[in-house]
């Protein structure tokens, strides 16, 4: 009897490390990257962090060279910006961030056309971006061109007018004349994360989703201050208002 009750104990040290194998290997497991991976208020947090060190003239340096080396292999940025092509309106300085961290898309007026939006696409589906920002600012003269309701002297300045002429019509009911341009240029920011969404069925899922973080902001010339618009006017609530446009989209 007691042979009998030692060799069921040495069955039974010998089967637990078995079973306690088995169980890790049954449950699914969670890569460190993705248990690890920040949110898109996260991220946001970041770059609000790094453009009050732009603000305050206390931008961090960056070694370059190694930094550069280190992204042969590849990119990962976290970020989307589309900005206005303006010479003053730098991303990664006024966010500041340096090479590899922004993935940046910038045409006059922050606007996106096929090839614009189908850069965010790659962004998104390839490299993993998880915020996209479309980023407008003070004084933009594609947006001033579009409320001076002039015809443009040739068809391809008269094409960046036309996309961003529906934002001057729904910002003139609610603005006094010499406050035109700033409300357009608020209003050109939204249309332009609609107009995104609206021709991307690959965005909207990741929007959907939760894989993609929609943020619309201005940037000030003379502080360099970024600035979120209101989280009412932000992508999601507009489509639910807008949900026959969705469906007809490609």
């Amino acid at each position: 009897m007691k042979r009998s009750a030692r060799y069921l104990c040495l069955l039974l040290l010998f089967a637990l490390p078995v079973v306690a194998q088995e169980a890790v290997a049954a449950k699914p497991s969670q890569s460190p990257e993705a248990s690890m991976s920040p949110s898109g208020e996260e991220i946001w947090a970041d770059l609000m962090l790094g453009n009050k060190r732009f603000m305050a003239g206390e931008s961090q340096h960056t070694d370059l060279v190694p930094l550069r080396q280190k992204l042969v292999q590849g990119q990962h940025p976290k970020v989307i910006v589309l900005a206005c092509s303006d010479s003053r309106v730098a991303p990664e300085i006024l966010f500041d961030k340096s090479l590899g961290d922004l993935f940046v898309v910038r045409a006059a007026g922050n606007i996106a056309d096929a090839i614009g939006v189908g850069s965010i696409e790659y962004a998104v589906e390839h490299l993993g971006s998880s915020v996209l920002v479309v980023l407008g600012h003070e004084k933009c003269g594609a947006v001033t061109a579009a409320c001076s309701e002039e015809k443009m002297p040739t068809p391809n300045l008269q094409a960046i007018v036309d996309k961003i002429n529906p934002a001057v019509l729904r910002a003139k009911p609610h603005s006094k004349p010499e406050d035109l341009v700033d409300t357009a240029i608020r209003e050109n920011v939204h249309q332009s994360a609609q107009d995104i969404m609206r021709t991307s069925a690959v965005l909207r899922e990741a929007l959907q989703s939760g894989k993609l973080t929609v943020v619309e902001a201005v940037y000030k010339l003379a502080s360099g201050e970024v600035v979120r618009l209101d989280k009412l006017s932000l992508i999601v609530p507009a489509f639910k208002l807008d949900v026959g446009d969705v469906m007809r989209a490609p």
